[in-house]
């Protein structure tokens, strides 16, 4: 039975797995903080505070498991300082509490283009997260890089909505994919034996593998 850590819970992608996770049999208890209040559900311990960091800070919680889904756009944020802090620094502060707390495997959104040379803020912030995140020495990464997420949002973004119908026709890598399909893989990730110390999963290969 595994106890889990997950942040993000009320994201696009973090709402899907938090079903999966309250559904499974091999989970026991799930650690869920959150800025805004969750509905009652069990084996759920929702913790909320209007800035992750000092929900992460105390826990005192061991932990075998850890899903990171935490993620936003600079129009979303505001400030390209405020996107750093979401998909940045509170991605770290998760996977540093986690560490702190036992836990062995941690499984990360990325975004499909993550590169720390890359010309768009986004991406390099994106690869600079997942870099930092490798220099941790984790016994077990997982790296999920999905392209565009479809899927019901609590907000709508417009420029999301406005791309969404040219990248469903895109090829690869670049064509859009379901949020749920993204929680499916990073259920099945999070209970198949480690084939490897890091593993990155792209986008083209998500729909396949969910």
């Amino acid at each position: 039975m595994s106890r889990v850590l997950i942040t993000g819970a009320t994201g696009l992608v973090g709402r899907h797995l938090l079903r999966l996770l309250i559904a499974d049999p091999r989970v026991s208890e799930i650690i869920a903080p959150t800025r805004r209040k969750l509905p009652e559900m069990n084996k759920v311990t929702n913790l909320v505070e209007a800035d992750l960091t000092d929900v992460l800070g105390p826990l005192q919680t061991p932990l075998d498991l850890v899903f990171c889904c935490l993620g936003t756009t600079r129009r979303q944020a505001g400030s390209k300082e405020a996107f750093v802090h979401v998909d940045y620094t509170l991605v770290l502060d998760t996977a540093i509490a986690a560490q702190r707390l036992g836990a062995k495997h941690l499984l990360v959104v990325s975004a499909h283009g993550a590169n720390t040379r890359s010309p768009f803020f986004y991406s390099r912030v994106k690869g600079e997260m997942e870099n930092a995140l490798k220099k941790e020495r984790w016994p077990r990464l997982t790296l999920i890089r999905p392209s565009l997420l479809l899927g019901e949002r609590e907000s709508s973004r417009a420029g999301e909505s406005i791309m969404a119908p040219l990248f469903k026709r895109l090829p690869g890598n670049w064509r859009a994919v379901k949020a749920k399909d993204v929680a499916a893989v990073m259920m099945r990730e999070a209970f198949t034996p480690a084939r490897q110390e890091i593993t990155v999963i792209e986008s083209g290969d998500i729909p396949r593998q969910a």
